[in-house]
């Protein structure tokens, strides 16, 4: 093998070449996931379907479902935000 072939290979478990670049792909698919679904269980906890939530926080329909689904991540300082304003108003008897 070359040098810039073993330099571009992560891993070899059980004669499979695992690529640096696919195991970078897994864990931000990964962590794509893990988002949307804190997106949706914040989201659940006001009882509001999508696009009430969305017109809530003047947040695109397109966006926050973009989100939800995976298919674009959503930022973690957006996911802290939203998730206090949810619930600094369950505290206040808003929600």
């Amino acid at each position: 093998m070359k040098k810039k072939e073993l330099k571009d290979l992560e891993f070899i478990a059980n004669g499979v070449l695992i690529e640096n670049e696919s195991i970078e792909r897994m864990e931000s698919d990964r962590r794509k996931r893990l988002l949307a679904a804190s997106f949706v269980a914040v989201r659940n906890m006001t009882g509001m379907n999508r696009k009430e939530f969305a017109e809530w926080l003047a947040i695109p329909y397109r966006t926050m479902q973009d989100w939800e689904l995976g298919t674009s991540q959503v930022p973690e300082y957006v996911l802290r935000l939203v998730a206090y304003k949810v619930l600094m108003e369950k505290e206040r008897g808003n929600l």
